[in-house]
């Protein structure tokens, strides 16, 4: 879910900002170029499928027509599932966008202001929270650090330790960020400022945060394939399996970043190439900051729904889209939302990761038109071939998404 930073979380990987990508050339008709397009998409994502990826889904909505979608995978992983564009996901720190938007409902409603402080909501839950505001937690700029670089936390993100983590627990685990940052300096990614968002979500609302989103998000979109999280069970056995490099892989990728005990892994059952199955990881504790479980097709709804003004006011819109310079990301970050300019225009939306899935998820400025990639392992595409592979199919389909040719 922290698939957004190489800081903050580390240990969820990072994406490759967007960049410049191949575009079927111009001069044939609309169904000549869809087709075009279909074949490229497929090519590309059969590539990165097969250099790394394992796993790829793609949907691109341009806005006219029926979206271009396509799924694809090393031919190996079909044992275990034959992946389809309308599996199941988990989408990881998109979660934060819906989050934020839940948070800015409750802001145009006058329940939550966001120069509130965190002890005002949460007294004495956070180190500095009477200097901390929401707004600082939404933009990542509270000077918090990230549970997920604890000791304490690596062996329920791996899948090696069972536990049932509450929000007082991960925020009590909580680091300073180092060397340490005061409240409202600069922009850090951090997890646990979402877990601290969703507590004063609920406190302010009086509902739990699933069913808060069902009332506010999943349910007037009509989003029926996206829920919360709350153990490691699919609502469907239509879900894309996940995958992570084993142990010895695993402490090469993480070399000089984090130094892993020699056959510390992701737990569950060994695959070929050096893999390890983990859909079954729980992911329970990711909860406000990256617990949803969605399709391509539904987070796209919601992020096109979001970004096309239907459901936030003008204001809170333009809070949202007020940004800090996010040099982690390749872009900038608002609340909860990241701003990333491509060669191909500029898009709007977020990443995810969690053990065996990655996503970027996007739109363009007005909402009209939407792109989805997503990746059936996180790690893995840390690896130099497969992040190439990776990060070619992305730019593909951002660059389709807005309709411009190679820059």
């Amino acid at each position: 879910m922290g698939l957004a930073t190489c800081t903050g979380a580390v240990l969820m990987g990072c994406s490759q900002p967007p960049a410049e990508a191949a575009h079927p050339s111009g001069g044939q008709s609309k169904g000549a170029v869809n087709a075009s397009a279909d074949r490229t998409l497929g090519g590309l994502a059969q590539k990165a499928a097969d250099t790394g990826s394992l796993g790829v889904i793609v949907r691109v909505d341009t806005g006219r027509g029926k979206a271009l979608e396509t799924a694809r995978q090393a031919s190996w992983t079909k044992a275990d599932h034959r992946l389809a564009p309308g599996d199941l996901f988990r989408v990881g720190s998109n979660t934060k966008t819906l989050t934020a938007t839940l948070v800015l409902q409750q802001v145009a409603e006058h329940r939550i202001g966001l120069d509130d402080t965190v002890d005002k909501w949460l007294p004495g839950a956070v180190r500095g929270g009477k200097d901390i505001t929401v707004r600082m937690l939404l933009n990542h700029t509270s000077g918090l650090g990230d549970f997920f670089l604890t000791p304490q936390f690596l062996g329920s993100l791996t899948g090696q330790e069972e536990r049932t983590w509450t929000p007082q627990e991960l925020l009590a685990i909580t680091p300073d960020q180092d060397p340490p940052t005061a409240p409202g300096e600069k922009y850090s990614y951090s997890n646990t400022n979402y877990v601290a968002l969703g507590m004063i979500l609920e406190k302010a609302t009086g509902t739990g945060l699933a069913r808060l989103l069902e009332q506010r998000i999943t349910e007037p979109l009509g989003m029926k394939d996206s829920y919360l999280a709350t153990n490691a069970d699919w609502t469907s056995d239509s879900h894309a399996a996940g995958y992570e490099p084993d142990a010895e892989r695993l402490k090469a990728i993480l070399a000089g970043v984090v130094d892993l005990p020699d056959g510390f892994g992701f737990a569950g059952p060994e695959r070929p190439e050096g893999n390890v199955e983990t859909s079954a990881i729980d992911p329970a504790w990711s909860w406000a900051e990256g617990g949803m479980v969605s399709t391509a097709q539904d987070w796209q709804r919601f992020l096109t729904a979001l970004m096309s003004g239907d459901l936030l006011p003008p204001a809170q819109m333009k809070e949202m889209r007020t940004t800090v310079d996010a040099p982690e990301e390749g872009g900038r970050y608002g609340l909860g939302l990241m701003r990333i300019n491509t060669p191909c225009g500029t898009v709007w939306g977020h990443t995810g990761g969690l053990p065996g899935y990655s996503s970027e998820i996007y739109t363009d400025t007005s909402g009209r038109r939407s792109v989805a990639v997503l990746t059936s392992t996180n790690f893995g595409i840390k690896e130099e071939r497969a992040a190439a592979a990776n990060k070619e199919l992305t730019q593909a389909a951002i660059c389709l998404m807005l309709g411009k040719p190679q820059p």
